[in-house]
């Protein structure tokens, strides 16, 4: 039975539903903003012929590593960093990850990159309404979905030796369900954080939120993106 205690005239369910929405809209659009940067960026590194420059130069290696200490540390520091700073690297991941994806232009045609993105983008919203409307605790699911990247990960850097391509095929199909499933977990946990109490935390609180969840969503398209890229990426030769 719904509680039926009032807090402003509304009962304490309906404040933190209202609460999530507020921050899940924060959230989602933060997401939105951080794609948004990607796509111009790694359109605009094609099209001027830098990703030619980037994908056989060392510099492509280090931006790949600096991609991944600032995951690293946006996710250990949230807590004490403050939000402009999360902001900033947030946003700054965004600029790197365009440099870098820039050269899946050099790979597959226009097309068929645009036509896999709305692919992604229908999925993962399927995924995100199920992650908001589901009773089920998702918990269960994002451990074992972890594990499963753990899996993917260990198996991509086996095949960098093996060069198989049953592997390969193997490690992008595994790789869809993981990232369909940590979609709908993440939104999930998202979902859950605006209810308890997060919106009643302070501004500062509420963007860092924002933005580490922003950043979690935004891992889960892209990585998405790229695997379903493998299956319907049409190639340039």
């Amino acid at each position: 039975m719904q509680t039926q205690i009032e807090t402003r005239g509304i009962t304490i369910a309906q404040a933190r539903q209202e609460a999530s929405t507020i921050f899940l809209a924060k959230v989602f659009n933060w997401m939105a903003i951080g794609l948004a940067v990607t796509g111009c960026v790694a359109y605009l590194t094609a099209e001027s012929g830098m990703a030619r420059t980037l994908i056989s130069s060392p510099l492509f290696l280090i931006l790949v590593l600096a991609e991944l200490g600032m995951v690293f540390f946006l996710s250990a520091r949230i807590e004490k960093i403050q939000p402009a700073t999360a902001t900033g690297l947030f946003l700054g991941y965004s600029i790197l990850n365009g440099l870098t994806l820039s050269v899946i232009f050099l790979a597959y045609t226009r097309a068929s990159i645009a036509g896999t993105f709305l692919v992604t983008a229908g999925m993962f919203a399927a995924m995100a309404v199920y992650g908001l409307v589901t009773k089920r605790d998702l918990s269960g699911m994002g451990s074992f979905m972890f594990m499963g990247l753990v899996g993917i990960i260990l198996a991509s850097i086996v095949n960098i030796f093996l060069k198989s391509s049953g592997l390969y095929w193997a490690i992008s199909a595994i790789g869809v369900l993981v990232f369909v499933g940590l979609t709908a977990y993440d939104v999930q946990k998202i979902k859950t954080i605006g209810e308890e109490g997060i919106m009643q935390q302070g501004e500062s609180a509420i963007r860092r939120g924002a933005i580490i969840g922003a950043l979690a969503l935004y891992l889960d398209f892209i990585n998405l993106f790229l695997m379903l890229l493998r299956f319907f990426g049409g190639s340039r030769d």
